[in-house]
């Protein structure tokens, strides 16, 4: 990409939620852990500079990292935000329920509301815009679930919720408590979804979002690295910590849609990320992607300015078919 470019065309809107999104997510799990504080804030002055505005969080980013509790994600991008001001320049997805510590998780009354504080302090905020459940909780009733987040919306403190990782039956029961009891419904689903994992999202969820009006933001957009084409020999997986995962894409189906992807960013002039990418912005509200340096995430927003040929999406459709789905 030539230098900043501004982003055509409108925003979308996450469900039904009136909120207003560029194609394209960022997806704050690298703050604090493969992006430093410094290389987090360039990324996000450079993100919002071209027009974008959706960023993702959670606040168990990035406890995985040995030293880390969880946290630092989020406190990264309140202190962008104090830092900068300009706080409705923003849409601030994150989310609750994976452990913080002992005793610190699930989707109970008590604990969203304690989580939610916490949430609010690293992210130096008064709101968030999209609260999500960050997996499902079989062990609390989803009325007491909603009832919690609808108290939260009522009090000003978030503007819309998200469910993350919700099988199609659970969302449907989710849906239909909100009608009945008249709490907030989830506005938008965060499902694994990407060219490579089709078989999760299409089955049963594609539908039921469609139907119910339910905006999709997927995450893993590239399979943690593997669509960008990084990852071809399992020397290559070496490369960089998501590695480890392309081990199991490095098949038949994997690398034939590699050789798709080749074939449609050599005619449009394009990388296999932006393609791969332009391909989720057809199907869904927006991705989530993440980068690690500018270069890189001026890479992967011009995906947003790329216009994939029906003759190209078929190329890709038919090389990505799971005879599972």
């Amino acid at each position: 990409m030539n230098g900043p470019m501004a982003l055509p065309g409108k925003k979308r809107v996450l469900g039904a939620s009136g909120l207003e999104v560029a194609p394209l997510a960022f997806g704050g799990n690298v703050f604090g852990w493969t992006a430093n504080e410094s290389t987090s804030f360039e990324l996000l002055d450079a993100f919002v500079a071209r027009g974008f505005n959706l960023v993702d969080t959670a606040d168990a980013y990035s406890r995985w990292v040995p030293g880390h509790t969880g946290g630092e994600s989020e406190t990264i991008i309140g202190r962008w935000l104090k830092a900068r001001g300009g706080r409705e320049r923003v849409v601030i997805a994150t989310k609750v329920g994976i452990e913080m510590a002992p005793g610190e998780s699930g989707l109970s009354r008590d604990y969203i509301l304690r989580a939610v504080e916490r949430s609010l302090t690293r992210l130096q905020t008064d709101y968030i815009d999209l609260y999500q459940a960050h997996r499902d909780d079989p062990n609390t009733p989803q009325e007491e679930t909603l009832e919690a987040f609808d108290r939260l919306v009522r009090a000003g403190k978030v503007r819309a919720i998200g469910a993350s990782n919700f099988s199609a039956a659970r969302l449907e029961s989710a849906l239909k408590a909100s009608a009945v009891h008249g709490y907030v419904r989830y506005a938008t689903l965060q499902p694994d979804y990407n060219l490579y994992d089709r078989n999760g999202f299409e089955t049963e969820l594609a539908a039921l979002c469609r139907r119910e009006g339910v905006g999709v933001i997927p995450y893993y957009a590239l399979a943690s690295g593997f669509l960008t084409g990084k990852y071809r020999t399992e020397a290559d997986l070496g490369k960089s910590p998501r590695g480890a995962r392309a081990k199991s894409m490095l098949n038949a189906r994997g690398l034939r849609i590699l050789a798709a992807l080749d074939t449609v960013a050599a005619t449009l002039g394009a990388t296999p990320a932006q393609v791969a990418l332009a391909w989720l912005m057809q199907r869904i509200t927006a991705p989530i992607a993440s980068a690690t340096s500018v270069d890189q995430l001026e890479e992967l927003l011009a995906a947003a300015h790329l216009a994939l040929p029906a003759e190209a999406g078929a190329l890709l459709d038919a090389a990505s078919a799971d005879p599972s789905c």
